[in-house]
């Protein structure tokens, strides 16, 4: 009776929190309201631009009605409607910092340039550390013709003029064509460079790297061509916090790592999952945690922050500290842990929430979990107000909050439907299992809770911006999770004792190294899975946003016939899968030939799709371009709903019409690799070459490099001859590579194409 007793109060409080939900909303969590309107104000502002004496006005009414209110509630509740009120203040607030944040004075360096490129010299102080792009685990770049470039950030005071030297204002991007090592944060430099306003994207699904330094308000990049070009003013004294971090990143990279470079992926693996570094991880790895879902293992999530502070708690309760002391500690290893790692969104989300925990904790306070995330928003907001357009941004926050709506009745649910079984009917599954994963506690099923919530509340934004699903996260995050946390657990110690006891630290870090080549291993063998990777393509802003009411419509929304609830929630349920699946069907067997020419800079990939579900790829390289597999080939595919190539057709063995196959062969399914008789024979007469080299990278995946015959099969309609070169061609020694480069005919109905 007890039972069914105690069931009926949680019904009746659930009943009462959702007839009740704006009282109880603005009783339990305020600053839910006050995010709400930063976030409404942001998004309207970005929207239609108003003035910022509008909104100031508007501030300034909707504030002195907010105040009559307050003065005024009684019993008629009118507080509830001032609640509201604010939050007509704070999305003002939220335009009014958005309309500041963008602001530029008439001298910022954006206003003194043209569209086109300009030949200036400018002066500046370094405001970040040089960055050198060594492409170390790209395998074709022994054959560039460059060297690795250097980026960092210069805030410009002065501009050189005809007149002479004026002041100036802003932020530039600033990119060296050559290795820069003399160079540090807080040096005042002179640089004679060319001028020019970031250009958009060239190719659809690839990033707009454009709007991302706009979002930072940097508008111009600065071009240097060596060196030489940039003389060192002043060598700079660095405030006591730029010298405090940069000393606190140098220590913790030499205490986890060997040497000043990652030796393997195993190395570069633990360098990403501690210290946020993941510049190392080769295409490969990085294309094996994406099609599993598992990228925010290796992009320091808030995930490794709060592992951090669970192992610091552990360990403190270990020791015999209270409470108040642990949360002290807490606050200071998590300050240095973010001075240590880059200042990502999620991370500092992640720190504020742990921080206003353990001050709940000195001032003897219960916190509220949404009312926290609530306050980690409004605080990054107000900083940054353009980083609620970032994805990174958004998943943090939407996973979060799915947590913590959904995780404990997601969990209660499922523990409900595992032990809830007839009278005298076995577990259906094996009785050691059952029994560990049946327990309410922390154990497998709230670890697949856990996953399965943050999935469900990320699935969406991951759509939108990634083009993609994967089904089996959830899972494979509930297998892997123990083994990251032992990996995090190691390394951390290893980072510590590495001062204290450095014979200790180096077989912690051999440990962690071995475990680090585990799980690469176990993630690549879970990435093999066909069905835990499905591509979409782009889908519309609607869509996402129609996921997302659904969601909390089965959740908050309440009808007294439930069965009409139920029937509303599965017909539009069924719908959002029925649309999404036939997005998928267009844009695998098209309605007629779609031949695609990707613009990679000096180099070649044109991709044809043909109407009977055929994609075919002619070359993937890029002379000039950084990885031109991963940012523009694959990523158009994405963004097309494209995740396999029945063949790629390799015209010569030049890098620029090459380089770009292994990414590919990484990240997407590839059934064949074609080549004329002249690449072959290339692979056998220069092992170490171009041609070489791409036949070795095959052979590692199992694959090789096969004849191109006189015609490929491109399903119906689609005929694909090769013209050129002809047999006599391959053995006249007068003609070089791009002679013999192959010449298809693409032949489409009464079109007829040349390539």
């Amino acid at each position: 009776m007890d039972v069914i007793q105690r069931k009926l109060e949680l019904l009746d409080a659930e009943l009462a929190w959702r007839r009740n939900f704006h009282q109880r909303l603005v009783g339990t969590c305020p600053l839910v309201l006050l995010a709400a309107g930063i976030i409404a104000g942001i998004l309207l502002q970005s929207w239609v631009s108003l003035s910022m004496w509008l909104w100031l006005l508007l501030l300034v009414l909707f504030t002195s009605t907010a105040v009559v209110l307050i003065v005024s509630a009684g019993k008629n509740h009118r507080h509830y409607m001032a609640a509201y009120v604010v939050l007509c203040c704070f999305t003002c607030l939220g335009a009014i910092r958005l309309i500041n944040y963008n602001f530029a004075a008439q001298n910022d360096i954006r206003n003194l340039i043209a569209d086109q490129p300009t030949l200036a010299t400018i002066a500046g102080v370094i405001i970040t550390e040089p960055y050198i792009n060594k492409q170390k685990q790209q395998p074709f770049t022994n054959f560039r013709f460059t060297d690795p470039a250097t980026s960092f950030y210069l805030k410009v005071r002065k501009v050189k003029a005809v007149t002479g030297w004026v002041n100036a204002a802003g932020t530039v991007l600033m990119r060296v064509d050559e290795p820069v090592l003399d160079l540090k944060a807080g040096n005042y430099i002179q640089a004679y460079c060319w001028l020019a306003r970031p250009g958009q994207p060239t190719n659809p699904g690839q990033f707009n790297t454009a709007l991302y330094l706009q979002r930072k308000n940097i508008f111009v990049i600065a071009t240097v061509k060596s060196r030489q070009s940039m003389d060192l003013l002043q060598t700079g004294q660095k405030k006591t916090f730029i010298r405090l971090k940069s000393w606190l990143r140098q220590k913790a990279a030499e205490a986890l790592l060997p040497g000043p470079e990652p030796e393997n992926q195993g190395q570069a693996l633990l360098e990403a999952l501690l210290l946020g570094r993941r510049a190392n991880i080769d295409s490969r790895t990085y294309a094996a945690f994406e099609k599993t879902g598992l990228l925010h293992f290796i992009s320091l999530s808030g995930m490794h922050l709060g592992i951090l502070t669970g192992i610091i708690w552990w360990l403190c309760k270990l020791a015999g500290l209270m409470k108040r002391s642990r949360a002290v500690i807490c606050i200071i290893a998590i300050a240095v842990f973010v001075l240590v790692v880059p200042p990502r969104e999620p991370t500092l989300r992640a720190a504020i929430i742990v921080w206003v925990f353990c001050i709940s904790i000195l001032f003897a306070r219960r916190s509220n979990p949404v009312n926290t995330l609530s306050l980690a928003a409004i605080i990054l907001l107000l900083i940054r107000p353009t980083c609620l357009f970032d994805a990174g941004w958004q998943l943090s926050f939407a996973s979060v909050l799915g947590l913590l709506l959904f995780c404990r009745r997601i969990h209660l649910f499922l523990y409900e439907k595992i032990t809830s079984l007839p009278r005298g009917k076995k577990p259906p599954l094996t009785r050691p299992f059952y029994s560990i994963a049946s327990r309410p506690g922390p154990y497998l099923l709230r670890l697949f809770s856990t996953s399965f919530t943050a999935w469900l509340g990320g699935a969406g934004i991951l759509l939108y911006h990634f083009n993609t699903i994967t089904l089996l996260t959830c899972v494979w995050t509930a297998i892997v999770f123990p083994l990251l946390v032992l990996i995090l657990t190691i390394g951390f110690l290893k980072i510590v004792l590495a001062f204290l006891l450095p014979t200790a630290a180096m077989f912690l870090g051999i440990a962690a190294e071995t475990l680090c080549g585990s799980l690469i291993w176990i993630v690549e063998l879970m990435a093999k899975v066909d069905i835990s990777y499905i591509v979409i393509g782009h889908v519309p802003v609607g869509f996402v946003v129609g996921y997302y009411l659904l969601i909390l419509t089965a959740a908050f929304v309440f009808l007294r016939n439930i069965l009409l609830k139920k029937v509303i929630v599965t017909v539009v349920a069924v719908g959002m899968v029925l649309f999404a699946g036939t997005l998928k069907w267009q844009r695998t067997y098209p309605d007629k030939l779609l031949l695609t020419a990707l613009d990679v800079g000096h180099g070649q990939a044109v991709l044809a799709q043909s109407p009977g579900g055929k994609n075919i790829l002619f070359d993937a390289g890029s002379l000039y371009q950084n990885n031109a597999g991963r940012k523009i080939i694959t990523a158009f595919m994405r963004y097309s709903g494209i995740n396999r190539i029945h063949a790629i057709a390799i015209s010569h063995s030049h890098p620029d019409h090459i380089n770009a196959i292994p990414e590919i062969l990484a990240s997407s399914r590839v059934d064949a690799v074609y080549a004329n008789r002249a690449f072959i024979e290339e692979t056998h007469n220069k092992p170490k070459g171009t041609a070489g080299t791409l036949r070795k990278i095959l052979a590692e995946s199992g694959r090789e490099i096969k004849s191109l015959p006189n015609q490929l099969t491109a399903g119906k309609d689609l005929e694909i001859k090769i013209l050129w070169p002809t047999e006599p061609a391959f053995d006249e020694p007068a003609l070089d590579l791009n002679d013999k480069s192959t010449v298809y005919l693409v032949k489409f109905h009464t079109i007829n194409i040349l390539l």
